[in-house]
């Protein structure tokens, strides 16, 4: 729930309802909200679906996406009569992995669909950056680190503008995020299957248990779902670290990397405030060794608890295109607002 509706002022609905969407390298998740009389989205349902973001030569498949989201968002858009049309869901805002990079197909495709479907005159399409960030600071200056299957920096700061670290994907970047750690961890794992320095044994072990006999990886990641599988093995390697060296020394090198990323946009954006989100975070002791490394980076550094995910940042960024009040930078393509007809 949006912490900025708790506490004080009426909890009257206003009839407007928007609607979020966040999709993640591995999943989809969707959510409704009535806007309340301060023009704060009050989330009333949600859906989550289970699926990794597919991936094609323009970037992430538009089809597929839609193929999943449209049977779910109408089912959303069911539960109400009044979440169609005129005075029903005013405004929809989308937020997808890889929108900056491999988002064309998205820009494309998406917004025909969407508005039909909903009935909404204003879509918002945006990087899950600017959804991670509008979830956990709202509309004030900072820095958010999304780390999740892939790691990704954003801040504004006083001179106004996106500034942005690193989400280059995980053949080029990503450094940190999960699909980062299960490829070192395999890394490490090989290494010891062949007898050679810096290998696991106890990686092997889980990475075998997950993939099977390390013969047959290459073809395991040939799939446009390659990023997500080497994510799956990030908890194996927290699991391990305890009793492993190798497997903390991976944990350690992932910690160093965020905490980097988020100081070189800190810097860039003049900004103090850096907030933490992604389940990446869950992984034991992560946040609390990335953020022993930004204090020593950083000794006024504010690290604040996230208000809420990447969804409530959808619903946020819904909620003000409905108000025709976007507070933050619209700088396609990390952020852009359109009117439908």
């Amino acid at each position: 729930m949006d912490r900025s509706a708790k506490g004080g002022g009426s909890r009257t609905d206003t009839g407007v309802w928007v609607a979020g969407v966040d999709v993640g390298g591995t999943g989809v998740r969707i959510a409704l909200a009535r806007l309340g009389p301060d023009g704060r989205p009050r989330p009333a349902a949600r859906t989550d679906l289970a699926v990794a973001t597919r991936t094609g030569p323009g970037g992430v498949d538009a089809g597929a996406l839609l193929d999943v989201l449209l049977p779910a968002l109408d089912a959303l858009l069911a539960g109400g009569g009044d979440r169609r049309g005129p005075g029903g869901v005013r405004a929809l805002a989308l937020g997808a992995t890889g929108m900056v990079a491999l988002g064309r197909d998205l820009a494309a495709r998406l917004p025909g669909p969407l508005a039909a479907r909903s009935g909404a005159c204003r879509l918002v399409l945006a990087s899950d950056a600017v959804c991670a960030y509008a979830g956990a600071l709202g509309a004030g200056p900072g820095v958010v680190v999304a780390a999740g299957t892939g790691l990704v920096a954003l801040g504004t700061g006083p001179a106004g503008g996106w500034r942005r670290a690193d989400g280059w994907g995980h053949l080029l970047g990503d450094c940190g995020g999960g699909a980062w750690i299960g490829r070192a961890a395999l890394d490490a794992a090989l290494r010891w299957h062949d007898g050679r320095d810096g290998g696991s044994a106890a990686l092997l072990a889980r990475a075998a248990g997950r993939y099977g006999p390390p013969e047959g990886w290459p073809a395991v990641f040939q799939g446009p779902d390659r990023a997500a599988l080497l994510a799956g093995l990030a908890p194996e390697v927290a699991a391990a670290a305890a009793a492993d060296p190798v497997a903390a020394a991976v944990l350690d090198r992932a910690a160093d990397e965020i905490a980097g990323t988020a100081a070189a946009v800190a810097a860039g954006a003049a900004a103090r405030r850096i907030a933490l989100t992604g389940r990446l975070f869950e992984l034991p002791g992560l946040r609390d060794a990335v953020a022993a490394r930004l204090t020593r980076r950083l000794p006024d550094v504010l690290l604040p608890a996230p208000d809420g995910d990447p969804l409530l940042g959808a619903l946020r960024l819904a909620a003000a295109a409905a108000r025709g009040n976007l507070p933050w930078p619209e700088q396609p393509p990390l952020l852009r607002v359109l009117a439908c007809t």
